[in-house]
């Protein structure tokens, strides 16, 4: 709203001034009208990583990957409880910032890019648009896309997510298309310029397309048109290693600290946050009969220092430790007892300088892990399980090195003897095998796709063997009130665009209904 009104004064004073003023300002040598297709890059790959960490804090209460500490009501008692904040933009950073930070911005590059026969630039661009419908319409469903970033409208339709699917197939067929080519202005160094991922390497960016249509077409799962095997190939098409993950870095800098990783303590938008009992049990050996190497160096024990510990999801505004003394509650993610930290030694994602990333080789591989095993090869359900849980060890250590935090690294022998056990690697592996250590591999960045795999799995899904799919995962015994007893499917739309500008097209979708999150997908159905 506050850029809305300072956007209109400003409109309205230069207007005062007189046109030939106000034309004045668009000929202004200190702001240039056109700028290289390059320069537009760096902001938008900054908010590919950086959304849904924002929008993390509230989907990670829906996935149980933390559990906020705060005594007001939101986000414990809201999110918490898998609902909402009415009346807020909370949970809609990625909304926005497909629609404004990218939007006009991404069409003008890619315009650029097209003009200039720059097609590894354009290739990005496209992967851009994809991701961007990708991450909305799994968190909202119903989005706008045929209407969007369209200056001569007022109000914009929705499409379906069947549609929107779809164009994210579109764009990444595409963007695999253009960055094979090597004609036209081709240029790794003219890339490289804007790109703060991949320096410019245009295969890299192929293999993240791969990637992404993986991902997407994976998410079918539910559906008859569900193909494992083109999964599975894609995959094989994408990321080869952990040298090929696609990595933001952040070099925490400047004095307002917005280069800094979002979730370091510097940052502080995550200091009152806490593990949950589930994430702790997944780790523990409570789960899974094997104490999980990477529990020290991901999670963090209580303040005492004695064991691990999470939170109850159950717990109250009044009492969101639950029934633990202070020495029993877990330390804050930084390593530290309650709210301190500030200027000390980090660990894992959660220092300033610990880079974030939108996709590994370690979660391409639990989901070509799945694709196989729903394909029936056994065989190769498990070597890609293996290979997911390896590999993100090797991330756990990566990360661990960033910033010089303070945890050992995972050793050879650790992993072996971890893997060599017939808990987490038997013969035969399970769905419940491939979910559950996916779920650990992707905790505090991916939660986009893991509340996709936990709504594909209705949450609490049995698989074959009778075990369930998230081991030990419960909802909340006490919903969120607007939810009349049903789990979250959804988010509500931006309140700030739709709720106050778009009601007659949010209207038409059932988007005004008080529980509209409960309604559940297009691509989590049959």
């Amino acid at each position: 709203m506050k850029t809305t009104h300072t956007t209109l004064l400003l409109g309205i004073l230069a207007l005062t001034a007189g046109c030939s003023d106000f034309l004045d300002v668009n000929t202004n040598p200190n702001g240039p009208q056109s700028v290289s297709a390059n320069v537009y890059l760096p902001p938008m790959l900054h908010w590919m990583v950086t959304s849904p960490q924002f929008d993390g804090r509230f989907v990670g209460h829906y996935t149980q990957e933390w559990y906020s500490t705060s005594t007001n009501f939101s986000p414990g008692q809201s999110w918490g409880k898998m609902g909402y904040d009415a009346g807020s933009d909370n949970g809609a950073q990625q909304w926005r910032d497909v629609y404004w930070s990218l939007g006009q911005n991404l069409v003008d590059m890619n315009t650029k890019a097209q003009a200039e026969q720059r097609w590894d630039l354009l290739g990005v661009g496209m992967i851009l648009k994809a991701w961007g419908w990708q991450v909305l319409t799994d968190l909202h469903g119903e989005i706008i896309v045929k209407e969007a970033i369209d200056p001569t409208r007022t109000k914009f339709d929705y499409d379906t997510q069947q549609y929107a699917y779809e164009e994210v197939q579109r764009l990444l067929d595409s963007a695999i298309v253009l960055l094979k080519r090597t004609d036209g202005a081709v240029d790794r160094g003219f890339l490289a310029v804007g790109d703060h991922i991949y320096g410019g390497d245009r295969t890299k960016w192929l293999k993240l397309a791969y990637g992404m249509l993986a991902l997407n077409l994976n998410h079918y799962s539910n559906k008859a048109a569900y193909d494992p095997a083109r999964v599975i190939a894609l995959v094989d098409s994408s990321f080869t290693s952990n040298g090929d993950d696609a990595l933001l870095a952040y070099p925490c800098t400047t004095t307002d600290f917005q280069d800094c990783n979002f979730w370091g303590r510097t940052r502080n938008n995550i200091t009152l946050y806490r593990q949950t009992q589930f994430v702790v049990g997944l780790m523990n050996g409570t789960r899974f009969g094997a104490v999980d190497p990477r529990m020290s160096r991901m999670l963090t024990m209580d303040s005492a220092n004695t064991t691990y510990r999470g939170l109850d999801v159950n717990a109250t505004a009044s009492a969101p430790f639950g029934a633990l003394s202070v020495a029993q509650r877990p330390r804050n993610f930084f390593g530290y007892p309650a709210d301190t930290g500030l200027g000390l030694p980090s660990r894992y994602i959660f220092a300033d300088r610990s880079k974030i990333p939108v996709m590994t080789y370690s979660e391409l591989q639990f989901i070509k892990a799945e694709a196989a095993l729903r394909h029936g090869d056994a065989a190769t359900a498990r070597s890609a399980y293996i290979n997911g849980i390896s590999s993100h060890m090797d991330f756990v250590n990566a990360r661990n090195t960033d910033a010089g935090q303070t945890p050992t690294q995972i050793t050879g022998a650790e992993k072996a003897t971890f893997l060599a056990d017939t808990n987490i690697v038997p013969a035969t592996i399970t769905l419940s095998h491939i979910m559950s250590q996916k779920y650990i591999a992707l905790w505090g960045w991916g939660h986009n796709e893991i509340w996709m795999d936990m709504r594909r799995y209705h949450y609490t899904d049995l698989d074959p063997s009778g075990t369930e799919v998230f081991r030990g995962f419960a909802p909340p015994i006490t919903l969120f009130p607007d939810n009349t007893g049903e789990v979250v499917q959804r988010i509500r739309p931006r309140f700030n665009s739709e709720y106050v500008w778009n009601r007659d097209a949010l209207d038409a979708i059932g988007g005004l209904a008080s529980g509209y999150h409960t309604t559940e997908l297009w691509i989590t159905q049959p």
